[in-house]
Order: structure tokens, then C-alpha cells, then sequence
């Protein structure tokens, strides 16, 4: 009888050692101006992180990485994120143009990784994007020739976006408007535009101005700016109007039986009449608080 021996699986191969990649923390806040300090959706200076490729734990290993500027349609689309070699990322690296500063000023654009984590401190574009074809551009970050110790580490790059001459911010609307702001810093009022000229005339100068009358006689502001601004437009610049911060400044306003204690923008915070003390009141019909300043 033959003895039938038990067949051994072939051995399998070892798993391979997990990869190292760089990673940008956060997304960027956006638009992005020339000279203007670049800095991420929560308004914190860029992090970058060393992290292990398959599981995302942070890596603590210590690394020299330099930021660079890359072509904003680097990589093709049809390709997997991941799929790009060290050779085909410095082909996709933008320096500055002819006669230009370079593309990127900062005082940290080459620094070591410890522990796995570093900021980049302040760091600005000093040119615009429009003259690539992509017209757009992205932050490569990338270990230093010979400062990985031999080892693989995967660049970071950060989403595609435009970058806009300084001179753009001039016309940018403010989130949250301050009361001082112009008013043409409202959604949906252009500067030197037809809005602006109406508001002007009557003497609306500033957001603060905007929203007083916005109390004291809505129908008379959206009146001034006449049918040339749609309901839906009108809702737009009120809404955006109310998000600005007040601040703690009261105006007291004294009659004789009454006394009422009013915000920046003529809204009643306090009222006392005949000595009693309201809320709630409506002062749509009091034309002298429209004037305090």
C-alpha cells in the first residue's frame, strides 16, 4: 500500500517592507494671491507629515524635504494618484520665469523633518499661474537627494489651483465684512459698479452704513438699489452683510421718557419707556437714530 505524504503549501513570499510618503495635513485655503501668506483651510501655516504608505500611521523617521512648485496638471488624470516616479515629479517641477524671483518666498522652504511633522512657516507666491498652459499650479513637497538614507518616500503635492496677481485682492469680498469695510466689499456690489454709485449718492459708504438703513428702513435700501438687483441677488449681499462682527461698542439715546441702548447698527439691545423696561422694540420710526455715527 503506498503511503500518500501530507503536500506542504509553497512557501510564501514576505510581505514587503511598507513604503514612506510625505503628506500635506490639510487643503489649502483658497483663492491664493501673489504675496500673500499661503496657509491652509483653518488658517494655519502648511504641515507636512511622514507617514507610512499603507496604513497612514505618522513615521517618526528623520528626513531633509525641500517644497517646490509643480505644474497644476501633473498628474494626468487617467493615472492613479500614486502612480508618478521621482523622475517624473522634478519633470513636473515649475521654476520661475525669465528674468523673475523665484517662484516661492519663504524661510522655510528646505528644512528637516523631525518626529514626523513640521510647519512651513510663512511662505508666498511671487508670480501668478496664468502663463502655464495648465494655468494652474500645485506645492510638491520632496526628500532631499540622499536625505531619505536610501529609503523611497512618496512625494506630497496638494490640489491644483490658481494663483491671482495681488492686485485682484484690492477687489476681494471680506468673510466675515468688517463694519468699516466699503461696501462694495458686499456679494453682488462690484466696486465703481452701478450698486455702489446708487448706495454712494446717498450717502451709503460702508458696510456699517449698509446695515444701519438695513434696520432703520429696509424698504428705502432696497429701493436705492432699484430693480437692477434681483431678489435673489438682494438676499445674497443681506446675508452676507449680517455676518459682520459688531463688537461690543453701545450708543445710549435719550428722550424725554424713554432711553435706548443700541448697537453699531441701530439695533436695540436695551430699551426703557416710561420707565418700564422693553424689548423686541421696533425704531423703524425713529429718524434720528439713522444719524448716529
Amino acid at each position: 500500500m503506498q503511503n500518500h505524504q501530507p503536500v506542504e503549501p509553497p512557501p510564501q513570499p514576505a510581505s514587503p517592507p511598507s513604503g514612506l510618503q510625505l503628506v500635506f495635513s490639510s487643503k489649502l485655503s483658497l483663492p491664493i494671491f501673489t504675496g500673500t501668506k499661503i496657509v491652509d483651510a483653518g488658517g494655519s501655516p502648511l504641515q507636512i507629515l511622514l507617514a507610512d504608505t499603507a496604513t497612514g500611521t505618522r513615521m517618526d523617521n528623520k528626513v531633509k524635504v525641500e517644497i517646490v512648485v509643480l505644474d497644476g496638471d501633473f498628474p494626468e488624470e487617467d493615472r492613479s494618484s500614486t502612480a508618478w516616479t521621482s523622475e517624473e515629479f522634478g519633470r513636473n517641477v515649475v521654476k520661475e520665469r525669465t528674468g523673475k524671483r523665484p517662484l516661492l518666498a519663504g524661510d522655510c522652504l528646505t528644512f528637516t523633518l523631525r518626529d514626523g511633522c513640521a510647519s512651513l512657516g510663512e511662505i508666498e507666491f511671487t508670480d501668478n499661474s496664468s502663463w502655464i498652459r495648465s494655468r494652474k499650479f500645485r506645492i510638491g513637497a520632496r526628500v532631499v537627494r540622499d536625505g531619505g538614507r536610501g529609503l523611497r518616500v512618496r512625494e506630497a503635492m496638494t490640489e491644483a489651483f490658481i494663483v491671482k496677481d495681488h492686485r485682484g485682492e484690492l477687489y476681494k469680498k471680506h468673510h466675515p465684512p468688517m463694519l468699516e469695510d466699503e461696501v462694495w466689499r458686499l456679494e453682488k456690489i462690484g466696486k465703481d459698479g452701478a450698486f455702489h454709485k446708487k448706495l454712494a449718492a446717498e450717502g451709503v459708504n460702508s458696510v456699517q452704513d449698509f446695515l444701519k438703513l438695513s434696520v432703520v428702513d429696509p424698504l428705502k435700501l432696497r429701493k436705492m438699489l432699484g430693480a437692477g438687483m434681483s431678489d435673489k441677488m438682494w438676499e445674497v449681499t443681506i446675508k452676507h452683510a449680517r455676518r459682520c462682527e459688531l463688537g461690543n461698542k453701545h450708543y445710549i439715546y435719550r428722550g424725554p421718557s424713554y432711553c435706548l441702548t443700541l448697537n453699531p447698527i441701530c439695533q436695540v439691545v436695551n430699551a426703557t419707556i416710561s420707565g418700564q423696561d422693553c424689548s423686541n422694540l421696533d425704531i423703524s420710526g425713529i429718524n434720528k437714530v439713522s444719524s448716529l455715527q
